[in-house]
């Protein structure tokens, strides 16, 4: 069966839903599937990751190349 034909069975299925306790664990799982990963990052992360955004802004990069060649005597 195609993914388009069990979304519809499912949407049927839970159209006639009348109990309480399996709706609300679907809609913990939806929920769950929801969550963004950046909020689950702490704010020392979240930081950190700022800052880079905010070189990779000011153009303080250094490309791949650059760094290959710089290692390529431990290849």
């Amino acid at each position: 069966m195609d993914i388009q034909a069990e979304k519809l069975q499912l949407i049927e299925w839970l159209a006639k839903l009348n109990n309480a306790n399996t709706l609300k664990r679907f809609i913990a799982l939806k929920k769950e599937a929801e969550k963004d990963w950046w909020d689950e990052l702490s704010s020392s992360e979240k930081a950190e990751i700022e800052e880079g955004l905010a070189q990779a802004h000011r153009g303080e990069v250094t490309t791949h190349q650059e760094v290959m060649s710089k290692y390529e005597k431990w290849r």
